[in-house]
């Protein structure tokens, strides 16, 4: 079966499931069937390279490597449209001349979430909505508290609103993906401190796995269950 998209993956898993050996094949490997390209003398060139035996399967890994990795790969995703909602809310909290990001390091942090709660809520004083900020002098404050003077016009708010809600859905998403993550994890046995790029849940199916695995974790110190489910 040659790997073509995500159209594979249905037809593959109810053959696996059925009971048959499928092999995955790499579009690369082979060169398409001279002539017009159709569906239909695909699969039989296909078919004719497998029985001279000139293709080889590629990796999967087993069944709740797959499940893990689903539920990592989506947890990405998440991440990155909470991230555009993030963008958004910056430019939201511009149209009102509020510049907040001035005066904190991160407005989804625990101040800056405190005082976009606040002002989605109708609060407008500057000094009220920086008392918000859970550290700092009476100087942070003060600077917090200039960075919020704005024109808090209805359109301008409604999309702040609008932003901010989406931005917790996708983090209430991601906690339901760590969740999936977690409960995986609790049935797998697998070492913690190596870390191999998509190996799938046999060490040895890599080459010098020990050196690999030893550089790759001092390099970026992440854990395999992540690593093994990267893209």
């Amino acid at each position: 079966m040659e790997s073509t998209g995500v159209y594979w993956i249905v037809p593959y898993e109810m053959l696996e499931e059925a009971g048959f050996e499928v092999l995955l094949v790499n579009a690369k490997f082979f060169k398409s069937v001279p002539g017009r390209k159709t569906d239909v003398k695909d699969c039989q060139w296909i078919q004719q390279l497998h029985s001279y035996g000139l293709l080889r399967g590629s990796f999967r890994p087993s069944t709740d490597i797959i499940e893990l990795r689903a539920y990592v790969r989506q947890r990405s995703r998440l991440f990155e449209s909470a991230a555009t909602q993030v963008q958004l809310m910056h430019k939201a909290l511009t149209q009102t001349n509020i510049q907040l990001n001035h005066a904190i390091s991160d407005i989804t942090g625990v101040t800056g979430l405190n005082i976009i709660q606040a002002i989605i809520k109708g609060v407008k004083n500057p000094k009220t909505l920086a008392d918000l900020s859970v550290k700092g002098g009476r100087k942070n404050k003060d600077l917090i508290a200039k960075s919020l003077e704005g024109n808090f016009r209805k359109e301008h708010l409604f999309s702040l609103e609008q932003v901010y809600e989406a931005y917790e859905f996708f983090h209430k998403q991601i906690h339901r993906c760590e969740e999936a993550i977690e409960q995986v994890l609790s049935t797998l046995q697998v070492e913690p401190q190596l870390s191999l790029p998509e190996s799938g849940d046999k060490l040895e199916t890599m080459p010098s796995t020990k050196k690999c695995a030893k550089k790759k974790q001092q390099a970026t110190g992440v854990p395999i269950f992540l690593t093994l489910l990267k893209q």
